[in-house]
């Protein structure tokens, strides 16, 4: 199999934290040019905080998308060339008030392969301790959410944790 080669792209909408583009790329088989429409947007990151008794901090906040609420872990953008490791340390003080002991990378998957060109990394915030008041972003509000880690797996089947990139982080856990 080849892949097929990349002839150009335009940007169609620049939308704040990400851009539209249509993308034209040549099938390895020699057929006209196909269209094709990608997001580009900076990399996130997730954060499992766990504290010293194996309890996971989790955040209940407000999605414009489902028009409802998810239970999460702490996540967010890399900002401009901030690397992940940053992000992640940076987003779990905002959204936590808390920073950990150690920060684990648990690897990366890529939210949306076929429309979007940007990465989620995950790190593992071992014996996060909180040392100030949280300090979300304008336009965000939510809740902390003590968990035992224990607890997540059933979390998780019952529904109560449904975003797709937090069940991937706690997957990426369960292979350290």
């Amino acid at each position: 199999m080849k892949p097929w080669r990349r002839k150009g792209s335009k940007r169609l909408q620049r939308c704040g934290i990400f851009d539209l583009n249509e993308v034209g790329f040549e099938p390895p088989d020699g057929r006209p040019t196909q269209h094709f429409y990608s997001i580009d947007s900076p990399d996130w990151i997730n954060v499992i905080p766990l504290t010293s008794n194996r309890d996971v901090l989790l955040i209940r906040q407000y999605r414009f998308g489902i028009e409802g609420f998810t239970l999460e872990i702490p996540g967010g953008m890399c900002d401009g060339q901030e690397p992940p490791i940053e992000a992640a340390g940076r987003e779990l003080l905002e959204e936590t008030g808390c920073r950990a002991r150690e920060l684990l990378q648990l690897g990366w998957v890529h939210p949306n392969p076929a429309v979007q060109t940007n990465r989620c990394f995950t790190f593992l915030a071992r014996d996060v301790e909180r040392v100030q008041e949280p300090q979300p972003d304008p336009n965000e509000s939510f809740e902390q959410v003590r968990v035992p880690l224990s607890d997540i797996p059933g979390l998780i089947q019952r529904g109560e944790i449904s975003h797709a990139l937090v069940v991937a982080a706690f997957q990426l856990l369960e292979h350290v």
